[in-house]
C-alpha cells in the first residue's frame, strides 16, 4: 500500500490515548481472571520423538510446522515422499495466534489486484481442502458465513464507501448495506454503525482446529514430526544435500521446503541471495469466552472505528476472536496493557455486548512480513532442491 492510499492505517499499539471508554466496563467476572497466553506456551504436538527416532534421510525435509508447513508435508506425503517436518513447537507459531479469517474481498488493499486474484483462488479451493482434511483426520471449524466490513462514524462510512465503488469496478461480489441493514443482517451491532460493506465470499476457519487436524492427518500419512528447530541447511556442489538441527543431528535429504514463517530468512548454511526477505510483524489477539448475556455474531465482522481496523470473529462454540495489532516490534511477543485496551474499547463500539464477555486469553504472534505484503514462494535456481513457502 502506498502513502497515498485512503485505506485506514492498521492498528499500532501505542499509550496516552483515551476516548471516554473504562475499561472497567471491559473486564472478566472476578471469578473468573484472565490467562494471559503467550505464543510460546506448550506445543499442540502429542508426545516429543527422541533424538534415536530422528530419521536419518528423508525425501524432503520442511522447515516449519504451521499451517504451511504441516500442509505441504501432507501433500508430500501423499505424494509418496519421505517427509520429515522440523519445529521446535509444532502447530503452534503464528499459525496458533490468528483468527483465520479467509478474506480476499474485505482484506483488499489498492495496488494489490495481482495478489487479489491469488487470494480469491486460494479462497476457492477452501471447500474441497476442508473437506478431505476433515475425512482424513478431523473437522477443521471452515464456515461459509461471510463477512461484514462495518464502518463506525461518518468518516469511517466514507472510507467503506470508497472501498466497495473500487471492488465494484474489479467485478467482486460486494453489497452495500445502511447502518439499518447491517444491524437486521447482525443485530448486536451498535445502534451508531453507519453502513456496511457486505462479503459474501469471505469465510473463515478455526486455525486452532486446522493446526490440529493437519498435525493428525500428516501423522497419518507418514510424516515423522521432530520438535526441533533447523539451525541450518546444508548445501553441497549448489543442491540440498541435508539439514541440520539445533541437537547437531543431520538429517541427509534432497529436497527442502523453507516455512519457517519471520524466521525463514534466518537458517544458516543458504546464499544469502535466496533467503526470503520477511520481518517478523506483532500481532495481539484476545480470545473471549461466552457468558449468559453475551452476544451471538453470526458471521465475522471487520470494522474501522475511527480510522483504526479491528475484527471479531466468531467460533462456533460461541467464543469470539478479536484481533488485532499490526506492531514493528522485532521479535518481541509481549502482551501489552494498552493494546489489550485498545481492542476491546474498538471492539465494544462496534458490538457493545462484548463487555459481556469473559476475558480468556490474550496473546502476541509474530507473523512473517514482506515487502509487498504477499507470500514469497517458490523454487531457487541457484540451489537446486530448495523451495521457499513464506510470507502467507
Amino acid at each position: 500500500m502506498g502513502d497515498g492510499s485512503p485505506l485506514p492505517r492498521r492498528r499500532r499499539t501505542h499509550t496516552g490515548e483515551q476516548r471516554g471508554t473504562s475499561l472497567a466496563h471491559l473486564q472478566p467476572a472476578k471469578t473468573t481472571p484472565p490467562r494471559i497466553v503467550l505464543v510460546h506456551s506448550p506445543s499442540a504436538a502429542d508426545g516429543p520423538v527422541s533424538s534415536a527416532a530422528v530419521p536419518r534421510r528423508a525425501d524432503v525435509v520442511v522447515v516449519g510446522g504451521g499451517v504451511i508447513g504441516l500442509s505441504t508435508a501432507w501433500r508430500a506425503a501423499q505424494a509418496g515422499m519421505a517427509v520429515v517436518v522440523a519445529d521446535p513447537e509444532p502447530a503452534r507459531g503464528a499459525s496458533w495466534v490468528a483468527a483465520g479469517m479467509l478474506a480476499p474481498v474485505t482484506e483488499l488493499h489498492y495496488g494489490e489486484e495481482a495478489l487479489l486474484e491469488a487470494n480469491l483462488a486460494a479462497a476457492r479451493r477452501w471447500d474441497a481442502f476442508a473437506s478431505e482434511l476433515a475425512a482424513a483426520a478431523t473437522p477443521v471449524g471452515y464456515r461459509r458465513c461471510g463477512t461484514l466490513l462495518v464502518a463506525a462514524d461518518d468518516g469511517d462510512r466514507a472510507w467503506a464507501r470508497e472501498l466497495f465503488e473500487f471492488e465494484r469496478t474489479l467485478g467482486l461480489e460486494v453489497e452495500w448495506l445502511t447502518g439499518r441493514q447491517a444491524r437486521l443482517m447482525e443485530p448486536a451491532l451498535a445502534p451508531g454503525v453507519r453502513a456496511a460493506l457486505w462479503a459474501p465470499g469471505d469465510h473463515q476457519v478455526d486455525n486452532r482446529l486446522l493446526l490440529g487436524a493437519l498435525l493428525v492427518a500428516s501423522r497419518a500419512a507418514g510424516v515423522v514430526v521432530v520438535p526441533e528447530s533447523v539451525q541450518a541447511v546444508d548445501v553441497t556442489a549448489g543442491s540440498v544435500s541435508g539439514v541440520r538441527l539445533s541437537s547437531g543431528t543431520g538429517i541427509e535429504a534432497p529436497a527442502a521446503v523453507l516455512a519457517a514463517g519471520c524466521r525463514s530468512g534466518l537458517v544458516e548454511g543458504l546464499p544469502e541471495s535466496v533467503l526470503p526477505a520477511v520481518r517478523p510483524v506483532k500481532g495481539q489477539i484476545l480470545r473471549l469466552r461466552p457468558r449468559a448475556g453475551g452476544p451471538a455474531l453470526g458471521r465475522s465482522v471487520r470494522a474501522v472505528v475511527e480510522g483504526s481496523s479491528v475484527y471479531l470473529v466468531p467460533r462456533e462454540d460461541g467464543s469470539l476472536v478479536v484481533g488485532a495489532t499490526v506492531e514493528e516490534q522485532g521479535f518481541d511477543t509481549t502482551v501489552t496493557a494498552g493494546a489489550v485496551y485498545e481492542l476491546l474499547r474498538d471492539a465494544r463500539t462496534v458490538v457493545p455486548g462484548v463487555s459481556e464477555l469473559a476475558l480468556d486469553e490474550a496473546v502476541a504472534g509474530l507473523r512473517p512480513g514482506s515487502p509487498d505484503n504477499g507470500p514469497v514462494v517458490g523454487a531457487h535456481d541457484a540451489v537446486s532442491g530448495l523451495v521457499v513457502a513464506t510470507g502467507h
